[in-house]
């Protein structure tokens, strides 16, 4: 059964960096659409970055500049990279996956994908 479990959140002051991690079992990152959610408190689940099966990416507006998402094939997990973080970038952070080869213009739905790690904490204080 496809797992994903993301590591590497915790408590930071703003504008510092923190890189999240996602590790997949059962399949290969680099053959699937991988996203980042991430959800604040009381407010929906938000898409803010996907990769391609061929590493095309797609970000929010909100982290464009600051956040980054790549793949490492050889160890199989999916990172987030993000700089520069404030307040508002507060929540709970999860990968998701599907099997596609684009994730194309719902790449920021959460309908758009079929797998789903627990989460983990991002905060950061001002």
């Amino acid at each position: 059964q496809v797992q994903l479990a993301e590591s590497g959140g915790g408590s930071v002051q703003a504008g510092t960096s923190l890189t999240l991690s996602c590790e997949a079992s059962k399949f290969s990152v680099g053959d699937y659409c991988m996203g980042w959610f991430r959800q604040a408190p009381g407010k929906d689940r938000e898409g803010i970055a996907s990769s391609d099966r061929d590493g095309r990416t797609n970000y929010a507006d909100s982290v464009k500049g600051r956040f980054s998402i790549s793949k490492d094939g050889a160890k199989n997990i999916l990172y987030l990279q993000m700089t520069s973080l404030n307040a508002e970038d507060t929540g709970v952070y999860y990968c998701a996956a599907v099997k596609a080869y684009w994730c194309g213009g719902g790449w920021s739905a959460t309908g758009r994908y079929d797998y789903w790690g627990q989460g983990t904490q991002v905060t950061v204080s001002s």
